[in-house]
């Protein structure tokens, strides 16, 4: 019996043109994996055991593949709650555009993945539903907020996954759970019915078992969405030559040293440094030089971040949006305290309330504004390096995965671990993460555990991100568990 959860999304799908199996085969395939693993890692919310996309001709780009999605993107009469207890009964009228596009190219669904409340959070213990387990390390966090849709890609349920990545949240899920992690420029993707969380920051993207898997749905979902109006004009298609690149001596990778200077930890250093030492034998040039702006950027994005939530969480307040309190109110403020306070988790609750008050009339200029004044100061930077080097490399996380519950009462803590993945979010910039070596964990058990290397470039390079990730992929040759 072919093993269809060693696959790649490629190899499958060449199967099926190929008619070494067929669409039910693969799709029954993957739901009993489902049903077998799922329950001790808790990736699914919602099964839809009966979807099969029977409108996908034969010769579709993904022929019928299962692909899961974030319970973020809105699909027509399929519950999709954000995994909030705010929108538990949500079916939306609509298909999101990324789910549109996906679903003309020949996807099949078996949705709906658990994550933290509307995306926040950055351990997946922020779920209101139910906590998502690492499938590799039962005890340690896989990262959030698409801690679903990592975990159901590394756990071997699934080819592919859609996520949302506001501040990292792919990188980090990708290098807590052992796959790849891909988010294109800003605006590649059409962010129409994905539910907001910080609307300048947000960009759907996927988890992949490989770099050209995230490329094949690239080339599917990014495209020009007039009915959203940060989507970018035209389409970006991939070409098939650079497959053939066989190392990495036409490019310039700029690690900057701020990166090596604070937080991190040795034994992700050493790591990371290891690595890049690898990537020189592919004859790749490394080149050292600075990004000093990128040292504010963990206050410009908890300041920018929490102010948007705020504003698009306003909505969910009975009036237009949902659950309702049974407790009597007599005035329009109690009632909108009684069910925002009562429907919304503990995270959602703190951004909405603290971040609130940097929209202030008393503090907006103090905050808010000179905070997009940086983040202007942080693009630029990065400008300025693009103008030296091909690409940017560094790593995911300052520390490898950590277990349950460790840091959830030390915010700042949590909060600093973003430190890395910020940036490139805050400046709009295309990255993927890879699995590069294994680091020492920092607790009792001293466990092995994963450590990725992301790779970034400037706005709308993402082919030439695909190719040196390509390249650096069969550098590093591995494979995981």
């Amino acid at each position: 019996m072919l093993e269809f959860e060693k696959m790649s999304l490629e190899e499958i799908i060449t199967l099926i043109k190929e008619e070494k199996t067929n669409k039910k085969e693969v799709f029954n395939y993957f739901l009993e994996r489902i049903k077998k693993f799922d329950s001790k890692i808790k990736s699914f919310v919602f099964v839809n055991k009966n979807w099969l996309n029977q409108e996908a001709d034969k010769d579709s780009i993904l022929a019928w593949i299962p692909i899961w999605v974030k319970d973020i993107f809105c699909e027509k009469g399929i519950i999709t709650s954000c995994s909030s207890k705010m929108l538990e009964n949500f079916e939306p009228p609509y298909d999101s555009t990324i789910i549109e596009k996906l679903k003309k190219a020949g996807m099949s669904s078996i949705w709906k993945l658990n994550m933290d409340e509307f995306a926040m959070g950055s351990t997946g213990e922020n779920s209101a539903l139910f906590n998502t387990l690492n499938p590799w390390w039962k005890n340690r966090i896989p990262w959030g907020s698409s801690s679903g849709s990592a975990a159901s890609v590394a756990a071997w349920l699934v080819p592919a996954s859609l996520w949302t990545d506001t501040w990292g949240s792919i990188r980090q899920p990708a290098s807590m759970c052992w796959i790849v992690g891909f988010k294109p420029s800003y605006g590649r993707n059409s962010r129409f019915w994905v539910m907001a969380m910080a609307s300048s920051l947000d960009c759907p993207w996927t988890f992949t078992k490989t770099v050209k898997d995230s490329a094949i749905l690239y080339n599917i979902m990014n495209w020009e969405d007039e009915k959203e109006n940060t989507s970018i004009p035209g389409v970006d298609i991939i070409k098939d030559e650079i497959w053939e690149t066989k190392d990495l001596s036409n490019f310039t990778l700029w690690v900057p040293k701020e990166y090596f200077e604070e937080w991190i930890d040795i034994w992700v250093k050493n790591a990371i440094l290891e690595s890049i030492e690898k990537l020189k034998k592919a004859w790749a040039k490394i080149k050292e030089i600075s990004l000093p702006m990128t040292k504010y950027a963990i206050a410009t994005y908890y300041i920018i971040m929490p102010a948007e939530v705020s504003t698009n969480l306003s909505r969910y307040d009975w009036i237009r949006y949902w659950h309702i309190s049974e407790k009597p109110f007599s005035s329009t403020d109690e009632m909108y305290i009684q069910n925002r306070w009562e429907w919304f988790w503990e995270e959602a609750k703190s951004r909405i309330v603290l971040w609130s008050y940097v929209l202030s009339a008393w503090y907006y200029d103090a905050y808010f504004k000179k905070a997009t004044k940086v983040r202007t100061l942080i693009i630029e930077d990065f400008k300025k390096a693009f103008e030296e080097v091909d690409a940017i490399i560094w790593p995911v996380s300052p520390s490898v995965a950590w277990k349950i519950w460790d840091k959830i009462d030390d915010p700042l803590k949590m909060y600093l671990s973003d430190a890395y993945t910020i940036p490139a979010s805050l400046a709009g910039l295309p990255w993927i993460s890879i699995p590069c070596d294994l680091a020492e964990s920092e607790d009792d058990e001293k466990e092995m555990l994963p450590v990725w290397l992301q790779i970034i470039t400037p706005q709308f390079e993402e082919e030439r991100l695909f190719e040196i990730a390509w390249v650096a992929e069969k550098v590093f040759d591995f494979k995981g568990k």
